[in-house]
């Protein structure tokens, strides 16, 4: 039990807020956080097995995600249901995904107040606003300092690995460059 308690401690918040940023409705999102740690504890022993634990939660988080999507699709009237939702939100899902397993690791290496700025902000789902407060900065200082950490996230980014931009400043990859991200 005392693992269940550590990995709550530890990706709580990450996750509710990934779930909340990817369903719109906090109290949908507490269910599905709460049914993603009943999976935990019915399930020890695929925890142990893990290899990756955070990939691991966030793959039950996205099926919880699915699932009420699912729902939701079967509750309501199919002249309502606009199909580019749903794919919107698996577009979503898969770039919040791609966040947490590919740009943390950069993240954990930028300096010590633009790391804590976009944790806070990018995977707790913590508005700038609320930064400042937590931080007992200005509101303005809270915006320069996520606006400079995605900066230098961006050269961190752009040294490791060969992207380069479209004419709309999408990023897209052309594997010249050996890279382990």
């Amino acid at each position: 039990m005392n693992d269940i308690q550590s990995i709550w401690e530890e990706f709580h918040r990450e996750l509710k807020g990934f779930i909340a940023r990817s369903i719109k409705n906090t109290h949908d999102a507490d269910d599905i956080l709460q049914d993603t740690f009943l999976k935990i504890i019915h399930n020890p022993q695929k925890i142990s097995q893990a290899e990756n634990l955070r990939q691991y939660l966030y793959g039950i988080v996205r099926n919880g995600i699915h699932d009420y999507f699912r729902k939701i699709k079967t509750e309501k009237n199919k002249a309502q249901w606009d199909n580019a939702t749903l794919s919107k939100e698996d577009n979503l899902l898969l770039n919040n995904t791609l966040a947490e397993c590919c740009v943390r690791p950069f993240i954990g290496q930028l300096p010590e107040k633009y790391r804590e700025a976009l944790l806070i902000t990018e995977f707790e789902d913590i508005s700038q606003k609320e930064l400042a407060h937590r931080l007992s900065i200005s509101y303005s200082g809270a915006k320069s300092r996520v606006q400079r950490g995605r900066e230098k996230l961006k050269e961190l980014l752009l040294l490791c690995c060969a992207y380069k931009s479209d004419r709309y400043g999408n990023l897209f990859t052309e594997r010249e460059k050996a890279c382990d991200c």
